[in-house]
């Protein structure tokens, strides 16, 4: 993670443009200081910076209009949706709007026959699928937080059902995109391939807000299994855990998901959502498809899961039960925050080929042995993805510096294994400064790319790439 930014700038606001947002939106652009104070903050471990004004946003022609007025008079803009990120995506280092997109919450289109749906950014994950439920299909792709589609096709976000289902990257099939200049253009149409030019799709999912402002997705959707089963398992070491989830992998079993929690992190779960599972290092499961080849896939599972020491799998099997055990799991960052009462979290995220996962896991347990504070773990294990919540004092300078030395470990770790820094979260400010170590040369381009479609330095400055 990179280390606090500076946050030294003159104002961008200036009044002649602040008049002209107040016309166009009225009461939706505010400079409140508690209206500029909760767009300035988000789940990271960096210390609040609030923008100097904030526009709600009712459409992407309105998206547009305020876009052109900021690009007018080069004022900074990013994109807000829940407030759920990781990395420092929403703080306004350089100054600047946001605009927030939450009210943009509309489902515009639900084509069941062609397994798609149209939405505004704003519109939730879970509110998705309260919506097409009665349709016999859901959007899988869940990073625990209800965050809002627009945000999750911003920062590529992925979660416990990536290992079958893939990430926002292979479920979004086009975008509607406000660039820097105000313009809105459609990167796609709906068709499930095409070979008509560049990928523009993939260029704005994970760009973090720095290229456009997406205002619209269309999504993937999957017929909800005709059998779902899930089950925790323990086992008496770490090592018999991650094998179990290689050989899973490595054997082709369709898993939805398959989920690690250390010890550590299975006490803190226990106490914080009132379970009685083993303390021991343990994988959550869950297994969709037909009745006939759910039980499949069980059988195939338990009999690796054995001959790496598991004890017996216990089942979570009623809906009702399956929906608290990964509530659970998804409550997992706060639970570990209760590990150490008014502690402050750094997040982890790194993401290594799934042979190379036992060897980053058992590597990177040994080194927390060696810090002094709580390091829980817990991760999406199916795709090699696993995270460390280190529980410091947040008034510790000396903790900070320990933590951000056991994270620059892991990463490098990682990296050295053909590895990322970033499997889901994001780079935002937190993982700037692995960019090079990553990607080499191919920043330079990524520079280009900036500059080429926001020359002025206007959307989300200060992320991803120091330009």
């Amino acid at each position: 993670m990179s280390a606090q930014p500076n946050l030294k700038h003159a104002p961008r606001l200036n009044e002649a443009a602040a008049a002209e947002l107040a016309a166009l939106l009225g009461e939706r652009f505010t400079t409140s200081p508690s209206v500029r104070a909760h767009h300035g903050k988000d789940e990271s471990s960096f210390a609040p910076v609030p923008p100097e004004g904030v526009a709600f946003a009712h459409s992407t022609d309105e998206v547009s209009a305020i876009v052109k007025i900021c690009a007018r008079h080069k004022i900074p803009v990013i994109a807000y949706g829940t407030g759920t990120s990781l990395e420092g995506h929403l703080f306004a280092v350089e100054g600047g709007i946001t605009i927030d997109l939450s009210q943009m919450d509309k489902v515009l289109r639900v084509s069941a026959d062609d397994l798609d749906v149209t939405v505004e950014a704003g519109v939730t994950r879970k509110r998705l699928n309260e919506h097409i439920r009665d349709t016999g299909l859901f959007f899988p792709i869940d990073p625990g937080a209800d965050a809002s589609l627009g945000g999750m096709a911003a920062t590529r976000a992925s979660g416990t059902n990536a290992v079958r289902y893939g990430t926002m990257r292979e479920n979004v099939l086009g975008l509607t995109v406000v660039l820097a200049d105000g313009r809105a253009i459609r990167t796609a149409k709906r068709a499930r391939k095409s070979s008509a030019g560049y990928d523009l799709t993939r260029l704005f999912v994970g760009s973090e807000g720095t290229l456009g402002i997406i205002t619209e997705i269309t999504l993937r959707l999957y017929g909800i299994p005709e059998a779902i089963s899930a089950a925790v398992c323990p086992f008496p070491t770490l090592e018999g855990a991650v094998r179990t989830v290689i050989e899973t992998i490595q054997s082709g079993v369709p898993i939805a998901r398959i989920e690690f929690l250390d010890p550590l992190m299975m006490r803190a779960v226990n106490r914080y959502s009132k379970l009685d599972y083993p303390e021991s290092f343990t994988l959550f499961f869950e297994f969709h498809g037909s009745t006939s080849g759910v039980a499949e896939q069980v059988a195939t599972v338990e009999a690796l899961a054995q001959g790496h020491g598991a004890e017996n799998f216990r089942w979570a099997s009623k809906p009702e039960e399956r929906s608290k055990l990964w509530q659970a799991r998804h409550d997992a960052y706060f639970a570990g925050l209760q590990l150490r009462p008014g502690c402050r979290a750094i997040s982890t995220d790194v993401c290594v080929p799934i042979s190379r996962l036992a060897d980053c896991i058992l590597e990177t347990h040994a080194d927390i042995a060696k810090v002094s504070f709580p390091v829980p773990i817990v991760g999406h294990v199916g795709d090699g993805n696993f995270h460390l919540l280190c529980a410091i004092d947040p008034d510790s300078e000396s903790e900070r510096k320990e933590a951000e030395a056991l994270n620059e470990r892991m990463v490098m770790r990682a990296l050295a294994m053909d590895g990322t820094c970033t499997g889901e979260h994001g780079v935002g400010l937190g993982k700037m400064d692995f960019l090079i170590a990553e990607h080499g040369e191919a920043v330079s381009v990524m520079r280009q790319i900036k500059r080429a479609l926001d020359p002025d330095n206007i959307l989300n400055p200060g992320k991803i790439l120091r330009v």
